[in-house]
């Protein structure tokens, strides 16, 4: 879409939000979002799901009908082919994310890898899958990288297992460099992240020569990753590769302070919001002023940031659709973003998990607890399905 007509950007449009919404699937919405913002519900229900599942009680059913399919894409790739064409109906394009949790063994890191390897197939026969995603921790072992980060010594036995996690991380971006597909790679805990950043660093080096392929994840709620960014764009300049960058603001707060202070450590988390939210808009900015070599993802449900980038994308007379910038959201949350973005033109992406229910759970509780944490995330939520449901309902009178 050319810059100088774009639609009129409004994030408090439902009706373009909300589009591919029946009221059915709004009222199924409205009260998740609302047993999401009970707090109580949600520290009492983890629990007491997770030992309904473990011992086979019947409640897969129930699950799968609420949270699973507001934030889920379906059980595999073929079960998401419906939710991939709704999204591209509004113009938003589909991140595939395989969101087993929770395995450790050899065999489920090869079985991850495998599937990821089918996401990128996916992506090559359909343009509405935009990107290919994995964490570090589906291929190897958590203990294993944290040794590494720690900078302990290896076994030998230890190195040839990190060995076969580098080459699962190797198979998944050479497929997706052979096939012109960017893959994210996910952040994880602060304790096992200098390895991941080691591990991206060397793909991007490897795979980004020509436009960014490979993207790595830095969590601006960290007081040292707006440097990170820094530091590696100069070294990307030096080597002579394409830097890829998805911004966020991080998703494992309350658990990285709790250790900090467990270990006698120095938290590596922002001292306020108001921090977290100056890094991340400077991030944008550096982003921006190097285009020409970065690949930005601002994964953000952060009103002020979305309109922010579109903003600096008019008033530096970048293209609302350049391949090097995309604004990114999670399905099932902030649809006034996503769609209201995609209908002025820019290139939005939805991260769409899937996998088995029971094993897709540790996700969903992981979501559900963000919401409840991310200040008036839910609120916003409800209030704009409110505001839709009145509105079709003013219309059909």
């Amino acid at each position: 879409m050319d810059i100088a007509s774009p639609l009129k950007l409004d994030f408090n449009n439902t009706e373009i939000a909300f589009k591919g919404k029946s009221d059915k699937d709004l009222n199924k919405a409205y009260w998740l979002f609302k047993m999401v913002a009970s707090n109580a519900l949600i520290k009492i229900g983890t629990p007491i799901t997770n030992f309904s599942l473990n011992i086979g009680l019947p409640i897969q059913g129930i699950i799968k009908n609420t949270i699973y399919k507001q934030f889920c894409g379906g059980e595999s790739i073929q079960d998401c082919q419906s939710a991939i064409q709704d999204l591209g109906k509004g113009n938003v394009t589909t991140i595939l994310d395989y969101s087993v949790e929770g395995e450790d063994s050899e065999e489920s890191f090869n079985s991850c890898c495998a599937e990821i390897l089918r996401t990128v197939e996916a992506a090559k026969l359909n343009p509405l899958i935009s990107f290919c995603v994995f964490k570090p921790t589906g291929l190897g072992r958590f203990d294993l990288l944290a040794k590494i980060d720690a900078k302990e010594s290896l076994s030998p036995e230890e190195q040839a297992e990190y060995n076969r996690l580098l080459d699962r991380c190797d198979q998944i971006c050479k497929a997706c460099y052979e096939n012109g597909i960017p893959v994210l790679v996910d952040a994880e805990h602060s304790w096992i992240q200098d390895t991941i950043d080691d591990i991206a660093r060397e793909m991007m080096e490897k795979y980004n020569g020509n436009k960014p392929i490979v993207y790595n994840t830095y969590q601006m709620y960290r007081h040292d990753k707006l440097a990170s960014l820094k530091a590696d764009f100069a070294y990307a300049k030096t080597q002579n590769f394409h830097l890829g960058a998805k911004i966020v603001r991080g998703a494992y707060m309350e658990i990285e302070r709790e250790r900090a202070k467990e270990n006698n450590y120095p938290s590596p988390i922002q001292p306020n919001k108001k921090a977290s939210d100056t890094d991340y808009n400077q991030a944008i900015h550096f982003c921006l002023d190097n285009i020409d070599r970065v690949g930005l993802m601002a994964g953000t449900h952060n009103e002020e940031s979305c309109r922010l980038l579109a903003q600096e994308l008019e008033n530096r007379n970048i293209p609302h659709n350049n391949p090097n910038v995309f604004f990114a959201q999670l399905l099932g949350m902030s649809d006034n973003l996503s769609f209201n973005l995609a209908a002025a033109g820019y290139n939005v992406a939805k991260y769409m998990p899937y996998g088995p229910v029971k094993a897709v759970m540790p996700y969903l509780f992981r979501r559900a607890q963000e919401n409840t944490s991310v200040g008036g995330q839910t609120g916003r939520e409800l209030s704009l399905i409110m505001k839709e449901l009145k509105r079709r309902k003013a219309a059909n009178k």
